[in-house]
Parts: structure tokens; sequence; C-alpha cells
């Protein structure tokens, strides 16, 4: 039996697939909405739990009223020394990050001549680094009362005892950050599981504000993780880190500077609009 189709169906239904494809290509374009009209967001992150951050960072954060992540291994001697003064920066609206117990990193990997063996990652099991993950959340919760918060996994490495344990812990964390890379290339296609970070050291200030100009100029998000700032180990100095930090707080129209947790759970949400969207 042949189905005769009036013209005018045909049009109408043309028409219509044309709308819905244009309504497609047009969200998939559409520019990932910043919070104030800002161009991009930035996460100012730090590892380890130095007293370089306790001294040089927070004060200089506070002074410019900007928001920054620390990310705590547990056994780091400043949460013995001085766990007044991180109660006082999670007071003060500063993220206190999961960065696990032991700061366990894969020996095998290159350049690990430095992992003991007692923290060796490669010697662990799946089970026992999410445990400890775990632990590491309830302790941080004793600090600051947060329940909310993100992980970066010692040295970015995914697996324990050579299969991935990062996986499982996905709904113990608002986010990851589990790749190399300061600029997020699309924020409407992130994975929040799976976001990039550069780890600076020995860098000049311009060279830090050059990644941030790129994340304005796409429209997306910088992340960075230091280590010492002005002393500890794999240093930036004081002046590149405060010559970055003043050039944020005095473009904040640009710029949506705050804590990752925060970052991310705005990212997340404005991800699921886009979906229900469509």
């Amino acid at each position: 039996m042949t189905i005769k189709i009036h013209p005018s169906h045909l049009i109408a239904s043309l028409l219509l697939g044309l709308l819905c494809t244009a309504s497609s290509s047009f969200a998939a374009d559409k520019p990932f909405v910043w919070p104030k009209g800002a161009k991009a967001a930035v996460n100012l992150a730090y590892d380890d739990a130095l007293d370089s951050q306790l001294d040089n960072v927070i004060p200089t954060l506070n002074k410019y009223h900007l928001r920054g992540t620390f990310y705590l291994n547990v056994v780091s001697p400043t949460l013995v020394t001085r766990l007044e003064d991180w109660r006082a920066a999670a007071k003060q609206g500063h993220e206190l990050g999961n960065h696990s117990i032991f700061h366990q990193c894969a020996k095998s990997q290159p350049g690990r001549e430095w992992v003991a063996e007692d923290r060796d990652l490669d010697k662990v099991s799946v089970i026992q680094m999410q445990d400890q993950v775990k632990v590491a959340n309830s302790f941080l919760h004793a600090i600051d009362g947060k329940t909310e918060r993100t992980f970066t996994p010692p040295c970015i490495d995914l697996k324990a005892g050579g299969a991935n344990y990062v996986d499982g812990l996905k709904s113990e964390f608002v986010a990851f950050k589990t790749n190399f890379g300061g600029v997020t290339p699309d924020m409407n296609t992130l994975d929040p599981y799976a976001v990039s970070v550069d780890f600076p050291s020995g860098v000049t200030g311009a060279q830090l504000i050059a990644v941030v100009k790129e994340a304005a100029a796409k429209g997306t998000m910088a992340n960075f993780t230091f280590h010492g700032i002005g002393g500890d180990h794999l240093v930036t100095s004081k002046e590149a880190h405060d010559e970055l930090v003043k050039y944020l707080a005095d473009n904040k129209d640009i710029y949506w500077t705050d804590s990752f947790v925060n970052i991310m759970k705005y990212v997340k949400q404005q991800q699921a609009g886009s979906r229900i969207a469509k």
C-alpha cells in the first residue's frame, strides 16, 4: 500500500527537523554562563598542608577577599602543630580538600625514586586506598564540619595495586582533579570527576596570569595547585603568587575566583540545567 503525504505536511516536517537541529546546535554552541557576568572561573589550590601556605598564602588571599582550596594529607606535621590555623582557614571560607592520609604514590612511575617503600601505592589494594580516603574525609569533617568536599589524588595516580581506586569514590565527593592541564577546554562537556589542573613551580607572575587570560578567552576555567609558596618544596615565589592574586582581585568582573567545591557545585548545576533544557 502506498501512503501519500500531503506537500504541506512534508514541508512542515522538514521545517520542524531544521528547527530541532538548529536548537540543538545553538545549545551546544551557547557560551557557559558564569556568575555576575564573569568570563572565567579560577581556583587557587595548594597541596600537602605546608607551613608556607599558612604563613604566606592565607594572609594574601584574605587581604584580597579571595577563597582558595587546601588539599590536606592527614599525616602532614601542620595537622598537629597548627591545627587551629587550619580551623581558622575553614571559618574564613577556604576549602579543606582531601589529599588522602599518607600521600601514597606509585613508585613504579618515572622519577618516583623519592617514594618510600611504605608509601608505595603499587602495594596498596583498591579497598585499602578507598578506606584511607574515606577516613581522611572523616578527619577533615572533624576540623571544619563540612560534608561536601573535593579530592585530588596524590601525584594524580588513579590506581592502587594496578587497579583504579578513584572511580569508586565518586559518591563521596563533589569533584576530582585527575588530569594535567590548567585550562579547561569546554565547560559543557567537562566531566566533574576528570578535571585538569596545573602544578606550577618556579614560574613568574606573568606566566600564571597568562593561564587565566587563556581561560577568559575560552570562557572556561583555570585550575592551579601550588605547593610551597616562598618556602617548603616545589616552590613558587611569594612575589609571583602575590602578583597573580592581586591581578585576580583587580579583575573580579572577569574572573570568579573561589574554592574548587563552590565552583564545581555551580558547574554541575549548570550542566544539569543544560541537559534539562535540551
